[in-house]
């Protein structure tokens, strides 16, 4: 096979921009994250509607994890958008999601676990691989080390 059929075949010239895809992703998942927690964190009665819908689904002190999840995915949200700490947020949305999938969305099969699913993939993908060149974290990569 000659190397111009390879290119065309394997579309490797796609990879020059692999960073941009990264930043598309990071974006729209971590502003997918802070508007699906807005809510919860803006207030207090929906804060108190989640510690239920926790609470029914046998989780150990809604009261306390209710706030931790929200939080944390909040955080993991901005984090992505500004690719800052990448690494740390992709592993705290990889647990939250694994924890979701354990407690709640496998109730519902697979269909009710695949977005959840597809949240532990992103964010092991992001703690494995980082932020991209588009991120505070390659400037701090610049900076520090």
């Amino acid at each position: 096979m000659s190397s111009r059929m390879a290119t065309v075949l394997l579309a490797t010239p796609l990879y020059r921009h692999r960073d941009v895809a990264l930043l598309l992703m990071r974006a729209v998942v971590g502003a997918f994250l802070v508007w699906g927690v807005a809510d919860n964190v803006l207030s207090t009665e929906r804060m108190e509607e989640f510690e239920a819908f926790l609470a029914s689904f046998g989780f150990p002190a809604p009261d306390l994890l209710a706030p931790l999840s929200v939080w944390a995915q909040l955080g993991v949200g901005i984090a992505f958008i500004f690719g800052l700490l990448t690494r740390w947020a992709g592993v705290i949305c990889a647990v939250n999601f694994l924890v979701a999938i354990a407690m709640v969305d496998i109730h519902g099969g697979i269909r009710g676990a695949f977005p959840s699913a597809c949240l532990v993939l992103i964010g092991i993908y992001l703690a494995t691989n980082g932020a991209g060149r588009f991120s505070v974290d390659r400037i701090l990569e610049s900076r520090l080390g």
